[in-house]
């Protein structure tokens, strides 16, 4: 195996098997188990990528989630082409294929480093005081470049091949996740009983017990107590263990979304099995036991290949046996970074020198630092780093200034104190509270029902961890139901104890220096950069953050946030709370569009929904039109016709004789309980309580605004229960307004919403002989006109079926609507149409049922409505409950501006030549030869050729239309200005006489 810094006896992979790889064209060998990261640098490579604005030499920053500079493209076939890749958390199978990204032509000579010599031309905010002239220039020079500049990594060209898998999920406990105090929470919690879920971005559960060699629980090495104690969870029913899943964002009400890598680290992963699973999670409580992140030293060159955080070295040594250099500098102002130079020491490493920025440390760590004979240099600070595709030294000094002393080496590992990581409990909507003494922010004021555990809540030790994550996962679950668990809490035998660490830029880095000491790794900000952006007048730290965009990266700021505040406050001369924290937002780290989609893609992007009849109106030649997600019949031409011929004979024989429309698509919600009629006048501008059982009624609803929301026709069933019809595309909205108010506005009233959409099968029968077809198949239904009249809805039989039958139309014609159950929808339309044959009815489609409605003046929400109508603007006060003195919509209704003169209001449109049919949308005006830009007064909102007219007809919204009836208003269009008339909106039967027949 040629992997030179592979240390023989170290790690947790010694028995695996191998696995070759390739990066940027070469090929390496590495361990199963390994990361690409870790592969990487058993085989010597610490350069990796290039950074995004100076193209400056990046190497490995960490081992985990946090890293901002190894991120690569993962190629595993031409489809396959997954750019921003996170090395260290990419695991090594045999034949990755791995690229370095940002760089041309190759990784060591990058062309694009000439940005890091004219960096005084690309400080902080440049591109907002930038690329102002010449004008033209914009569109054709600086744009396609920063457009072809911008960005990391390459897009796939090609579609995405894999198929990505969901799962809901509920549990009382959900553990967030897999270290010390997310395995004692879960163990505390599972053993009441109660469903648990657990869940670790690594593969490999135990977070810093991977890397801590000096930890002891329960008799047994830290990191193989973790692994006891989840093989145990395992086992049990109630709890779900998952590995290689990250939490990516907290929403409302406990609901947990987390991605899932399920078949990334396989070499040749089956077809049944999806990339990654999004797993959608409703916990009663959840715990968050996030950890914490190292952060970096701020100094200049710190961004050098082989200059690292301290944890992520010894993770590399003690997890996966692979020394990140032979000669190794350390750099801290805590104690952690001692425990890296002691395990590399008894590895075999040498520890040129370990430089702390504290005047005079003490402790165990120190000490047998001391003992095995590393040089330690108290109250100095390093610099600067020497090197360029790799560090070659490090460059000493009293940090208060003096004689300067350059140290050989070839990895620096730096440590600057631990920063909780509070992310998943903002994003909950939970408040930060700064800990002057410990100088950090940890979890203050909850918003939800979760609980912070260990190092995530600012808590230092592992035993006071363990306390405190056993206590906490025990009480969550009890608080969710659970019984008293028997388990014992883990003991913590040995463990180690780090300090407190400092914030913002160290010696060297300071207020009177130009050089580059990085802040931001992956988006190139340094301390200057912060400095700057507030002698510049950003006072506030998210106008710091985006003048710089610090922390606006693919890692959004994870080492970065702290320092670059604390940088942002020293210069105001502010503490740190004062200057704030910048909001977390999710994801907390990047999710694949894949995992976000699902199945949701091609075919499945959006539900096609077909209706009852549509096999039969296939078989009839009808061609369908997509009206949301339904297929609806548009048309159903005959040989010979054309759209418009066909629609003309629909329409004609509505009126004539009759005709057969599939009406399925109607929203349906049924609306049931004591406080039903009191519910519905709330929600709608009609009176309903006095509406008879049997009867119907045409219903407004509005939004809070006073503006029309959606209509349709509501029938009384019973006292108690009303069935209510809403616009195809408003369903699902109606039914969510409506949830929404009787659970948050009116959660009094007994009342239950069920949507019945896909539950019945409706089939309108309009036109004159309507009755004479329906009545044949009818059961139990006096189908007379005085049994039965305009606006009724009766219960009975239809073909031996159930049906609820209304009396209504949207045609102006006598008009039935025979709801039955959509199982019987095919057959009952088979049976309506052979006996509307022999009345010489017709089949008509969506086009035909506009023309129809049109003429009769009938709107449609969301075509003859815009968001900004009210119902007297549409003409429809009379749907308005006088005497009501409350419901949505009715103080929006009274404001001045609703009920000013002048407003838009619908009215018909006849042109002059009544062959000219208006385009919808044209926009009119009342004198066409004034000067451009026209004042427009309104729009022409519906628009067709009628056949029963014998002319063009149109709906419009006119400003103070009703008060222009009989006068000439003009449509300015590219080949001409059409005339026309305004009219009312009724074309057809004004006296609305042939409703019955």
């Amino acid at each position: 195996m040629n992997a030179a810094f592979r240390i023989s006896g170290a790690g947790r992979l010694k028995q695996a098997k191998t696995a070759s790889f390739s990066f940027d064209g070469k090929s390496y060998i590495g361990i199963e188990g390994d990361t690409l990261a870790s592969a990487l640098l058993a085989n010597g490579v610490h350069l990796v990528g290039r950074s995004f604005k100076y193209h400056r030499p990046r190497g490995f920053l960490s081992a985990g989630a946090e890293e901002p500079n190894a991120l690569v493209q993962v190629v595993r076939d031409d489809a396959r082409k997954t750019p921003n890749v996170r090395a260290t958390v990419q695991e090594l199978y045999d034949g990755l294929t791995a690229h370095s990204q940002n760089r041309w032509p190759s990784l060591a000579f990058d062309v694009g480093a000439v940005n890091d010599i004219a960096s005084p031309l690309f400080s902080a905010g440049f591109y907002y005081k930038t690329f102002m002239w010449p004008k033209s220039a914009w569109k054709n020079l600086y744009e396609p470049k920063i457009r072809a500049a911008a960005g990391l990594g390459v897009s796939p060209d090609r579609p995405d091949p894999d198929h990505y898998a969901a799962r809901y999920a509920h549990c009382e406990v959900l553990v967030l996740g897999g270290g010390a105090a997310g395995i004692a929470a879960a163990l505390a919690a599972a053993e009441t009983g109660v469903r648990v879920i657990i869940a670790d971005e690594q593969a490999e559960f135990g977070g810093s017990l991977r890397f801590e060699s000096g930890a002891k629980i329960d008799g047994e090495n830290g990191y193989a107590w973790a692994q006891g104690a989840i093989a145990r969870l395992k086992t049990m029913d109630n709890v779900r263990v998952l590995p290689r899943t990250t939490a990516f964002g907290y929403y409302a009400q406990n609901f947990v979304g987390l991605v899932e890598r399920v078949s990334d680290h396989l070499k040749s992963p089956g077809r049944e099995l999806a990339r990654e699973r999004l797993w959608q999670i409703r916990a009663s409580r959840v715990v968050l036991a996030t950890g914490a992140i190292e952060r970096h030293m701020v100094f200049a060159n710190n961004d050098r290949p082989g200059v690292m955080l301290a944890s992520a070295a010894r993770t590399y040594l003690n997890h996966y046996g692979v020394a990140v250099g032979r000669n190794v500098g350390v750099y801290t102002a805590n104690d952690s970074a001692y425990a890296a130079a002691i395990d590399l020491k008894k590895a075999g490493v040498n520890v040129a020198a370990i430089v702390d920025l504290r005047d005079n440390p003490s402790g165990p760590v120190i000490d047998e630092a001391r003992s095995l004979g590393i040089e330690i240099n108290f109250g100095r600070a390093v610099v600067r780093a020497g090197g360029k595709l790799r560090v070659s030294s490090m460059t000493v000094q009293p940090k208060t200034g003096g004689g300067e002393r350059t140290i050989p080496v070839d990895a620096i590992l730096m440590s600057a104190g631990w920063t909780p990581s509070v992310h998943l409990f903002s994003q909950s909507r939970g408040k930060v509270a700064f800990n002057e003494e410990t100088r950090r922010f940890v979890p203050g004021t909850y918003a939800q029902d979760c609980v912070s555990v260990g190092a995530c809540n600012g808590t230092d030790g592992l035993s006071a961890t363990i306390d405190e994550a056993y206590a906490a996962g025990a009480k969550a679950a009890k608080e969710a139901g659970g019984k008293g668990g028997k388990g014992a809490k883990p003991k913590v035998d040995a463990s180690e104890s780090w300090s407190r660490g400092m914030l913002g830029a160290a010696p060297g880095a300071g207020p009177d220096t130009t050089v580059k000491a990085f802040v931001d790794f992956q988006n190139d900000v340094t301390a200057k950069d912060i400095r700057q952006a507030v002698h510049e007048g950003m006072h506030s730290i998210e106008h710091v953050k985006r003048f710089t965009t610090n922390g606006m990266a693919t890692d959004q700021g994870k080492t970065s946030n702290m320092h670059g505040l604390a940088i942002a406050a020293e210069t105001l001369g502010k503490p740190i709370p004062q200057v704030g924290l910048t909001t977390f937002r999710a994801p907390y780290t990047p999710v694949t569009f894949g995992s976000i989609v699902g199945h949701a893609r091609g075919a499945l992007f959006d539900p096609t929904r077909r209706t009852a009849t549509h096999g039969w109106a296939a078989t009839q030649g009808a061609v369908f039109e997509d009206v949301g997600q339904w297929k609806r019949a548009w048309y159903f031409p005959k040989a010979g016709e054309d759209m418009h011929a066909a629609v003309n004979r629909e329409c004609v024989a509505v009126r004539k004789t009759a005709g057969l429309f599939d009406a399925s698509t109607l929203g349906k919600i049924e609306v049931v309980g004591p406080d039903a009629a009191k519910f519905m006048e709330l929600l709608y501008t009609n009176p309903w309580e006095k509406l008879e059982p049997g009867r119907c009624r045409y219903g407004i609803m509005l939004r809070e605004d006073g503006f029309i929301y959606d209509d349709g026709v509501v029938g009384r069933l019973a006292p108690d229960r009303f069935h209510v019809t809403t616009t195809t595309g408003g369903a699902p909205r109606v039914m969510h307004h409506m949830e929404d108010y009787l659970q948050t506005e009116f959660p009094h009233l007994n009342v239950w919403l069920t949507s019945i959409t896909e539950q019945w099968a409706v089939i309108a029968v309009q036109g004159p002989s309507a009755r004479k077809i329906i009545e044949p198949l009818v059961e139990g239904i006096d189908m007379s006109d005085e049994a039965l009249p305009h606006m009724s809805v009766r219960e009975g039989k239809i073909c031996g079926v159930p049906t609820r039958l209304f009396r209504m139309s949207f045609t102006g014609e006598r008009g039935f609507e025979v709801n039955v159950p959509a199982d019987y929808g095919e057959a009952v339309w088979e049976a309506l149409w052979a006996e509307g044959q022999k009345h010489g009815a017709t089949a008509y489609g969506t086009e035909a049922m506009h023309v129809l409605r049109a003429e009769k003046g009938y709107i449609i929400v969301g075509q003859d409505t815009d968001g900004t109508v009210t119902p007297n603007d549409a003409g429809l006060d009379w749907a308005v409950g006088k005497k009501k003195t409350d419901f949505v919509g009715i103080r929006g209704m009274a404001r001045a501006d609703l009920v000013a003169k002048g407003r838009k209001q619908l009215v018909g449109l006849k042109t002059k030549d009544p062959k000219v049919v208006l385009e919808e949308g044209a926009q009119i005006v009342d004198d066409p030869k004034q000067a451009i830009p026209m004042k427009m007064i309104g729009h022409v909102t519906s628009s067709y050729w009628s056949q029963n007219c014998g002319r063009s007809i149109a709906l419009a919204l006119v400003a103070g239309g009703r008060d222009r009836m009989g006068k000439t208003l003009y449509v300015p269009m590219s080949n001409g200005t059409i005339e026309v008339e305004v009219t009312g909106m009724v074309f057809v039967d004004e006296k609305g006489e042939r409703l019955n027949g």
